[in-house]
């Protein structure tokens, strides 16, 4: 998949294994084209780093060598994919990269042939499409180990996004952040997920405490202050989903 860079410095385009859903186009700063994804990061983040930095592994190599790893008395699965991090991490500065791995990693993770499993019976197509397009952009947020929030757009609170972007009303948003917070998955989809993450640099965290409360979430890296990622996430949090839910009345979002 062969990314391209717009005129405009600031913006960036990635191609998609498929076409994402045309209302992105809702969100403002995102451009959807068939598969192509465009981000204007002065119009979409809510904040924004200067110069942003990712921990990526190749997606290949995480195929090749961890998905198939075995958890033993030894080496937990989550201390097996924080050293393969570390083995294998590398610094990536150019945002449609991660764009492009994000959307490897979870055309794997919320894949519809996943829908065969009984388990899976109360789960749709539609559904397991929202996670996956919502979870590939907010690949694009970043949490640096001290815990501060440097990036962060729409689609960390998904559910709320979810309502622009797909129609969908407060119960199917609530459904959808449900199945995100824990019911897609079980524990092999879990030990699974912790792997595939790898090849985002680190694990995924939910904002939300113990119940689905549209708080998202983000992959953070290994040994994040949490305390603090908490503290800043829940002083802002508000304002930014009041900002989305506000697309879908027609209201303007803040500039």
């Amino acid at each position: 998949m062969i990314a391209t860079k717009p005129d405009n410095a600031n913006t960036f385009s990635a191609e998609m294994t498929e076409p994402f859903t045309p209302s992105w186009n809702r969100i403002p700063g995102i451009t959807v084209d068939g598969t192509t994804v465009t981000v204007d990061p002065d119009r979409y983040f809510f904040r924004r780093s200067t110069s942003p930095v990712w921990m990526l592994v190749d997606w290949d190599l995480v195929i090749e060598r961890l998905l198939s790893a075995e958890e033993t008395e030894q080496s937990a699965v989550e201390q097996q994919t924080l050293e393969f991090v570390r083995a294998y991490g590398q610094r990536a500065s150019d945002p449609a990269q991660v764009l492009r791995t994000a959307d490897r990693v979870y055309h794997h993770l919320f894949s519809a042939e996943r829908l065969d499993d009984p388990d899976l019976s109360n789960v749709s197509v539609t559904d397991v499409r929202i996670l996956r397009e919502s979870a590939t952009l907010a690949a694009l947020n970043r949490v640096e180990l001290s815990g501060e929030i440097t990036d962060i757009g729409p689609a960390w609170f998904f559910p709320a996004t979810a309502r622009v972007v797909y129609d969908l009303d407060a119960d199917g948003a609530e459904r959808v952040d449900d199945l995100y917070h824990g019911g897609f998955f079980n524990e092999y989809r879990r030990v699974e997920a912790v792997k595939a993450h790898a090849a985002l640099g680190g694990r995924l965290v939910h904002g939300c405490q113990s119940s689905a409360n549209m708080s998202g979430g983000a992959v953070v890296p290994f040994g994040v202050d949490l305390d603090r990622f908490r503290a800043d996430l829940s002083a802002f949090k508000r304002s930014w989903i009041t900002s989305i839910l506000n697309l879908a009345t027609g209201q303007p979002a803040p500039a």
